[in-house]
């Protein structure tokens, strides 16, 4: 008996019915079968063993997709947890997902693994790979499963099936000697796994809860081929050097200390220079484009996060209220609730609309000391948030500028590349249907209207409203999160807002969250990392080193750092008694983009020799054209 699949490109073939999707591989070309790593099959993942028995869609994945890389990491965290059994048969073994650039595996072993433990799993993951071992799936009970774990001393598996409900299916999956609960799909074999690294170990607690047992966790990654996992180290090297922790240290930007909290960053005065410059860069722009610049307190009454739905959807993420007055306060999650109240405290017509409302406003969010990791994941963060309010007419008009306004912002930071996500309405959501459809509409034609390439993101929308998401990509290919155009629903619902229309009766306006630059923290880090500390000149703390050949020229340096100053220029004199290319190499270490070397030539000849960070000697320049070139360098952000 014959059945019809269909592939993604419309096109139907009969098959016999109980054909895999590996034998559908196989019958369209060899090297599809070996490099297909998994299946959707009416839109469900299946391995490619699965029988279809039935009419259906399929649609062949391979390790170029998203979804193929997270089946073949997670396939690879099975592989490692069978390679740790097999060497330490003792341990016991937790979770081990797939995760944005490979995966990792944690471990109950009371003494933590060592490096030398690393490369003994790695060679056993190898030596299994080469076995071409079978990966079975099993579905049983959840009571034969409990059962399963229990005789075998899973405790931690055990504890995760009691949370299921009674009655499910549990799908097992077996390679070799090695069983582990999981819901799949897996690669067919072992042998697809051609290149692996282990990368490194740490502590992570059962479950990210402090209050449960710290268990071991092991990094590592994999790839189809030794030349995508040379490509990867590589990446990765490059990724250690331009880390921002590393940099900020070494250009002495910021510090987190024991003494002040984890999570809580220590701006120092190089750091602090270039903060103050994003911020007067933002406020400036932000007038320029017609927005209310307005403050906000570091607390709010327990009431107004009530309303907002912050203590019912994001309590988790709040820290625990402090009393005053017999009530409860709470540190700020958000800014959104006081742009609200501001925007209340009179009454509006729709000849205001639309309200801009922009504040660099310090939020405190918690996060589990596990997860902070520098300037990226912090308990206290500034957010340059924006809210724009206005009439459903003026919607798209309105999203197209602040689509713009958000692009050529980041532009300006020396950002070129971009990853641009439309996310739409997701199964439980608020608001009108025919409010998120004009919704979805306007950030769609906006990004029409300019021709940006983007993706949709089916689902992905918060519950009260769509959004635009907008990545940069940096030289290492890698993408971080910078602005969201984010629709809300529900807020304006919550507090009842209103403007006074044209027929002077209350109507509810539209709400945008705008978060252009995200956090500041997090875009410094992001700032740092992507240019590596070679900040665009007009970002600089110090953009020239004066550097006197001996004490006999400091005299004419002073005049020309002095020149410098008054043209703008954030300058400084190295006066220390060291030889010329001492304090050369030192500038350099110091990423500075111009050194000025001063001498008996350029002191006769009222000149200097200017040198540019990572470019080397540019020639002899007068102060006033030099000077005047570093303008328009300023001027244009380039």
């Amino acid at each position: 008996m014959s059945i019809k699949i269909k592939f993604p490109d419309n096109s139907v073939s009969d098959f016999q019915k109980g054909v895999t999707p590996l034998e559908i591989a196989e019958g369209i070309s060899h090297g599809l079968a070996k490099d297909v790593i998994t299946a959707k099959v009416n839109e469900e993942l299946v391995d490619l063993n699965h029988k279809i028995e039935e009419d259906s869609s399929i649609e062949l994945i391979k390790f170029d997709n998203d979804i193929g890389k997270e089946v073949y990491w997670h396939s690879t965290a099975h592989l490692m947890a069978q390679a740790v059994k097999e060497l330490y048969p003792d341990v016991k073994v937790a979770i081990g997902p797939a995760i944005e650039s490979g995966f990792y595996y944690d471990f109950d072993k009371n003494i933590p693994f060592t490096d030398d433990d690393l490369v003994k799993i790695e060679d056993k993951m190898k030596e299994l790979a080469k076995q071409d071992i079978e990966y079975k799936r099993q579905e049983i009970p959840r009571k034969e499963a409990i059962k399963l774990f229990f005789k075998m001393k899973d405790n931690y598996k055990v504890e995760l099936l009691n949370e299921i409900p009674d009655g499910e299916t549990i799908s097992l999956y077996t390679q070799g000697n090695f069983t582990d609960l999981c819901r799949g799909p897996h690669i067919i074999h072992s042998g697809k796994v051609k290149a692996i690294k282990l990368l490194k170990t740490s502590g992570a607690y059962w479950r990210g809860d402090e209050k449960n047992k710290m268990l071991q966790r092991i990094y590592g990654i994999s790839f189809p081929s030794n030349k995508e996992l040379n490509k990867f180290l590589h990446d990765l090297e490059e990724a250690k050097k331009r880390d921002h922790r590393k940099i900020g240290k070494e250009l002495d930007l910021y510090s987190v200390s024991d003494e002040v909290g984890a999570g809580l960053i220590l701006w120092h005065p190089n750091g602090a220079m270039i903060r103050s410059i994003i911020e007067r860069y933002w406020l400036d722009r932000h007038f320029e484009a017609g927005y209310q610049v307005v403050y906000s307190p570091h607390i709010g009454k327990g009431e107004l996060w009530e309303t907002s739905g912050h203590l019912e959807f994001y309590k988790e993420s709040m820290y625990n209220p402090i009393i005053v007055d017999e009530q409860e306060y709470y540190l700020k999650p958000m800014n959104c609730p006081f742009h609200i109240a501001i925007y209340q405290s009179r009454k509006r017509s729709y000849r205001e609309l639309p309200i801009k409302y922009a504040e660099m406003g310090t939020v405190y969010r918690y996060e589990h000391s596990g997860a902070l990791h520098g300037l990226m994941r912090v308990r206290g963060f500034t957010q340059d948030d924006a809210h724009i309010i206005c009439t459903p007419e003026q919607l798209i008009e309105e999203i197209d500028k602040v689509l713009v306004f958000s692009m050529d912002i980041l532009k300006a930071f020396g950002f070129k590349d971009f990853l641009i996500y439309l996310s739409t309405m997701p199964e439980k959501a608020v608001g009108k249907k025919e409010d998120w459809d004009r919704g979805i509409e306007a950030l769609r034609k906006a990004l029409d209207n300019h021709n940006i390439e983007y993706e949709i993101d089916e689902g992905a929308g918060a519950f009260y409203g769509p959004k635009i998401d907008i990545y940069i990509k940096d030289a290492l290919n890698r993408s971080w999160q910078c602005s969201t155009i984010q629709f809300d629903f529900n807020l304006p619902e919550q507090f009842g807002m209103e403007y006074i229309g044209t027929d002077n009766k209350p109507h509810r306006p539209f709400m945008v969250h705008r978060a252009l630059l995200g956090s500041l923290e997090r875009f410094f880090g992001t700032l740092i990392e992507y240019h590596a500390g070679n900040f665009p000149f007009w970002l600089c703390p110090i953009q020239v080193e004066v550097l006197p050949i001996s004490e006999h020229f400091e005299e004419y340096a002073g005049k020309v750092n002095k020149k410098l100053k008054e043209n703008g220029i954030r300058s400084e004199i190295d006066y220390k008694n060291e030889k010329i290319g001492y304090k050369i190499r030192e500038a350099e270490m110091r990423k500075i983009p111009y050194m000025f070397i001063v001498g008996q030539k350029e002191m006769e000849s009222q000149k200097v020799s200017v040198r540019r960070h990572l470019k080397g000697d540019l020639g002899s320049f007068s102060l006033d054209e030099i000077i005047g070139k570093m303008k328009i360098e300023i001027e244009s952000k380039s």
